[in-house]
């Protein structure tokens, strides 16, 4: 197995899964790769059996390390995947990850791999799973920070922007927002006029609230022509490198209030650390659903939480278009308590 893309709390939790019923009830050899695609790329593993898998349970990250690594752009890439597959005498490989890592697990699988997908994004964008692991633990984390940033706002009437991950869909910036009671919630799905924020700020304080807090995920963007972003270095996947879309929002909103606004990014926090109790239990079944499904055969599927179960489903089903906050979450309960 590998995991691939960002790590993300719950990724041991699965590899322990894995292991332990692999191991166990299947009397598999369970081999991980190192480094996500990059240790398929360079034949680089370490044998994994349920000894070395003791204590991973509450542990965040990933033992078996991770990369953006994308065969695809890499010269003879595929081809030199599939081989050393083959001489690592692979008959099934278990790829945990998001839309990038699973869209090169879908394309291998149409080359011949036997491939079992694990949804794993922070973001919770991943089509055809209701929730993915390590999203819970980053909206508690998220929700904790603001909880305690109210306090410090408060102290000083101060306009506090706290930047969250969410690249393309903002659903830890809608959940925690509203969790953790936001005056205002930035999402990629809805671009954002700064004068309209900067007046609805205004009003709240006008009617006695002097502190505000102003969630924004990372990669928020404002209305066409109303502010000029900064463009980034590229991964191997195309992504521009994100952060520091906080940074303009405070001051767009500090020169149209007066007020003073601080910035708070959370960025990497909300990846470390021990899962939540939810995410540790949902890895786990993940786990347990991958291991079955090698052994029942299937291939180019992924393991997902629907209604409460866990199903298969095909992997192009999965990746290419991204799941996004759902309008009635956003609209129905979030802005309702804007400004």
């Amino acid at each position: 197995m590998l995991t691939g893309g960002g790590d993300c709390p719950g990724l041991n939790a699965v590899i322990r899964a894995v292991v332990r019923k692999g191991e166990r009830q299947y009397d598999d050899e369970l081999v991980g790769f190192l480094d996500g695609w990059r240790g398929v790329l360079e034949r680089r593993t370490t044998m994994l059996d349920v000894e070395r898998c003791r204590g991973l349970l509450p542990r965040g990250g990933t033992i078996l390390g991770t990369s953006r690594t994308n065969p695809y752009k890499v010269d003879g890439g595929p081809q030199a995947a599939l081989d050393n597959l083959r001489a690592e005498r692979i008959d099934a490989l278990i790829a945990i990850g998001g839309d990038d890592t699973l869209g090169v697990a879908e394309k291998l699988a149409g080359e011949g791999l036997v491939v079992v997908g694990v949804p794993k994004t922070i973001d919770n964008d991943l089509s055809a799973t209701e929730v993915t692991f390590g999203f819970d633990t980053a909206v508690q984390i998220a929700s904790d920070a603001i909880d305690r940033l109210h306090t410090t706002a408060e102290s000083h009437d101060r306009v506090m922007v706290v930047e969250v991950m969410g690249r393309h869909a903002g659903w830890i910036a809608t959940e925690a927002g509203i969790a953790g009671g936001a005056a205002e919630i930035l999402i990629p799905e809805e671009p954002f006029d700064i004068d309209a924020v900067s007046d609805r700020l205004k009003g709240r304080h006008e009617r006695g609230r002097y502190a505000s807090l102003v969630v924004v995920a990372e990669g928020a963007t404002p209305v066409e022509g109303t502010m000029q972003l900064q463009s980034g270095e590229r991964d191997a996947f195309g992504h521009v490198r994100l952060g520091g879309i906080a940074n303009l929002v405070a001051k767009g909103i500090e020169d149209r209030t007066g007020f003073e606004t601080r910035v708070t990014i959370l960025g990497h926090l909300q990846r470390g650390g021990t899962p939540t109790a939810f995410d540790r239990i949902l890895a786990t079944r993940f786990g347990i659903a991958a291991i079955d499904a090698v052994h029942a055969g299937a291939t180019g599927q992924m393991v997902a939480l629907q209604a409460g179960a866990i199903v298969l489903v095909p992997l192009s089903d999965a990746v290419g278009q991204a799941k996004t906050v759902d309008p009635d979450l956003y609209h129905g309960v979030a802005e309702v308590f804007f400004g």
